[in-house]
């Protein structure tokens, strides 16, 4: 067969990634704090664009975090003060070489350890020099590797907000789970859990409790210790007599007690990156209005907003001669011109897809996490009339602010479970609260197995297999019917 040249003239259609339909595509996935750091760099490329200034900046300082610092200061000052008992004052007949052994060096933070790792883990130059790892970072790397369900690992996500850069969790369980819709005990919970990270002490609620979590973990927490840690105020006024009464110890035993507890360290926090600590700042605000609907709003303080200045541009375009010169300053106005249309689009498409999540997650904001209610990105984008990989790259890193506390929009999307009279699904959230929910309420006589908690659930409508049930209760980290039996029996 002859290979001859010849031409043919062909039509079809096919979807072209221009330059631009690839930036509006990337301003949509990029989070506020990435958005602005996008835009200065436009506006500095750029000649034809211009920053719109609205209004003055006031300058936002508070003097409330001063006030909590002293606070804390004043209430931790009588237990900071037990941790530096010289121990010759406790036992003042022991010899030097005894009280070296029993510890009396100076206070050891451990935290500032890290642990090893291979060079491909090692940051760049760059990062260490500009970013280091905070508590909260490393907080929240932990929460993810945990095993919790997503409802938990929002309530986790919740504490690390209330974490000071020592290391305790400064609130209330009651507030938080009352702020959040969430049963006491569930948040409770998820502390204890958390209570369990590294640095050993982490999340505590005060110094007896962060120093307790350390002498545990060393298996050195008894009964005395745990009397002692309840005195530290009388330790740090020097009545030794008086704790070795409460401790029912000798002079010599309580030298080394305090020797232990002086090797721990107060401020298990202390060896992370702390200062700037960039609070996320919510992308939408939901508000209850006056006739029981919801207000889904834009948060303006975090879309940037640029102009193109075409006086500029007209002035500067007469005067170019040549065709290089022509044809950048037509680049720069189209650019200009774009940007301008894609942060639009983009703001309005986040309200669009932020006000049917609102919508449809409703019962979330009237009465909290056990009302979630299955759903996904092909429900959404098909009320939106848009496809699920835009309503995908909306929902990420953006964050939604309401009266139960400031949510990644990503939460809210759950799985389901059939109902069992073929009604409305149920959110595997809500099913899984009610598992534990079942579970807590349970007595030594009548310990639910998996069966008999599928039954109990299928009473309430909620088609579910026992397997799933069995894998959910591992999620919750909850043993099965055998060893609770076995617990409750032996009193744990």
């Amino acid at each position: 067969m002859a290979m001859i040249p010849r031409l043919e003239l062909r039509q079809g259609q096919a979807l072209v990634m221009t330059p631009q339909l690839q930036q509006a595509i990337k301003l949509l996935q990029l989070s506020n704090v990435e958005l602005a750091e996008f835009v200065e760099s436009e506006l500095e490329r750029n000649p034809l664009l211009e920053r719109e200034e609205s209004q003055a900046e006031a300058p936002r300082q508070s003097d409330g975090g001063d006030a909590q610092a002293l606070d804390f200061e004043s209430g931790a000052a009588p237990a900071e003060a037990a941790l530096d008992v010289n121990l010759a004052d406790v036992a003042p007949d022991l010899s030097q070489c005894e009280l070296a052994e029993a510890g009396a060096a100076p206070l050891v933070d451990w935290s500032r350890a890290s642990s090893g790792k291979s060079f491909e883990d090692l940051p760049g130059l760059e990062e260490t020099l500009t970013h280091d790892l905070t508590l909260a970072e490393h907080l929240d790397a932990q929460l993810t590797e945990a095993g919790l369900s997503p409802v938990e690992r929002m309530i986790g996500g919740v504490l690390i907000d209330l974490v000071d850069d020592w290391g305790y969790m400064r609130g209330d369980i009651r507030e938080i789970a009352a702020r959040i819709g969430a049963n006491e005990s569930q948040v409770a919970h998820v502390l204890t859990v958390m209570q369990g990270f590294e640095p050993t002490g982490v999340m505590a609620r005060d110094i007896p409790e962060c120093l307790a979590l350390q002498l545990k973990e060393r298996r050195r927490f008894d009964p005395a210790m745990e009397k002692l840690l309840a005195h530290l105020d009388m330790l740090a006024k020097g009545h030794i007599e008086r704790l070795q009464t409460l401790c029912g110890v000798d002079r010599e035993d309580l030298a080394e007690m305090i020797a232990e507890v002086r090797a721990l360290t107060p401020k298990p926090g202390a060896g992370f990156g702390g200062g700037a600590a960039q609070t996320v700042a919510p992308d939408v605000y939901v508000k209850a209005a006056p006739d029981g609907a919801w207000m889904v709003e834009l948060n303006t303080d975090t879309m940037p907003r640029v102009l193109m200045n075409r006086r500029y541009y007209a002035t500067v375009s007469k005067g170019a001669v040549r065709e290089e010169d022509k044809q950048f300053l037509t680049e720069c106005a189209a650019s200009a011109s774009w940007l301008v249309k894609s942060l639009d689009q983009r703001a309005k498409t986040i309200l669009k897809v932020a006000r049917e999540i609102v919508r449809q997650q409703d019962g979330f904001f009237v009465h909290g996490v056990a009302h979630l209610r299955p759903l996904n990105l092909k429900t959404v984008a098909a009320a939106i009339e848009m496809h699920e990989s835009t309503v995908s790259r909306v929902t990420s890193n953006k964050y939604l602010s309401c009266a139960r506390g400031v949510f990644e929009l990503k939460y809210f999307f759950t799985a389901s479970i059939n109902a069992a009279d073929g009604g409305e699904a149920h959110s595997a959230e809500a099913v899984r609260h009610q598992i534990k929910g079942l579970i807590d309420r349970e007595t030594p006589e009548d310990i639910l197995s998996d069966d008999r908690i599928v039954e109990i659930l299928m009473e309430r409508g909620i088609d579910i297999a026992r397997r799933t049930v069995a894998k959910y209760r591992e999620s919750l980290r909850i043993p099965s019917s055998v060893e609770r039996k076995r617990k409750l029996a032996n009193g744990l």
